[in-house]
């Protein structure tokens, strides 16, 4: 297997969660998710995705998040998974997604933290900004900039430390701008917006009101879209709420994941 992949839990042979992040691609980010998973009773698969962290290597050109949900495949057959539940964050989604629309047999459901079907002007604002900063100013403006991105100010405030301590691993792990930019131009060319009412296993999609990079909207699309959907909008959080607000999130999460069990 060319990915960097972890599994954490019991036996293969247990029902397995396969968790797949946002834009920054790193397997770390579900830290605050994977302690009730695993007592929870499952398997979780954890991956950093192709280009990124330990996962390194140079983009093709046309590099799609079709490409991405191919990369989840490898990762399912490389760590003995036949079927997962998926868990995406923003750019993960999407993978999640693509992946049902081309291997509905590897997914048993969806969970969508953020995510959207189709590109909004708002998004792709905050992208361009996000780009133009990193041609003008340089990595470290780039990486600086993420947090106000990902988290409510008050919560970057209150977890100062931790923030910095992040910024610091994004900088010292920066992909390249090749890479990184192909990840954006990916993610901004995704829209299977027609395409939601063939993807028929059971959704939640998450989504916090006060994310300032997705609009909870496009969640609401989803819901709207998808036939087997439960909508699940929490007030603040930011885009990355399933961190900042993890005591919320978990249990909702967990609650889920058992309902497809049962």
């Amino acid at each position: 297997m060319t990915l960097h992949v972890e599994v954490h839990g019991i036996a293969s042979d247990a029902p397995s969660v396969l968790m797949s992040s946002g834009r920054g691609g790193s397997a770390g980010f579900w830290r605050p998710q994977l302690p009730s998973l695993i007592a929870a009773g499952w398997r979780v698969v954890v991956y950093d995705q192709r280009g990124t962290n330990r996962s390194p290597g140079a983009l093709p050109d046309g590099y799609t998040i079709a490409d991405m949900a191919r990369d989840v495949v490898e990762v399912l057959d490389g760590s003995g998974t036949a079927r997962c539940h998926f868990v995406g964050h923003a750019l993960g989604g999407l993978v999640g997604l693509q992946l049902a629309l081309d291997a509905p047999e590897r997914v048993a459901s969806l969970v969508l933290i953020n995510a959207w079907s189709r590109p909004n002007p708002h998004s792709a604002r905050c992208f361009d900004a996000r780009i133009a900063l990193l041609a003008g100013s340089g990595r470290r403006a780039y990486v600086e900039a993420q947090p106000i991105f990902l988290y409510p100010a008050a919560w970057s405030a209150a977890h100062a430390d931790q923030v910095a301590t992040e910024v610091d691993h994004a900088f010292d792990n920066f992909p390249g701008e090749a890479n990184l930019l192909a990840r954006i131009g990916a993610l901004r060319a995704f829209d299977i917006d027609a395409r939601l009412g063939d993807i028929l296993v059971p959704n939640l999609v998450a989504t916090a009101t006060d994310d300032v990079l997705v609009p909870w909207t496009c969640s609401q699309r989803l819901a709207d879209g998808l036939p087997n959907a439960t909508l699940e909008r929490v007030s603040q959080g930011g885009h990355a709420h399933n961190a900042t607000e993890a005591d919320t999130f978990n249990p909702v999460l967990l609650k889920f994941l058992l309902q497809q069990r049962q």
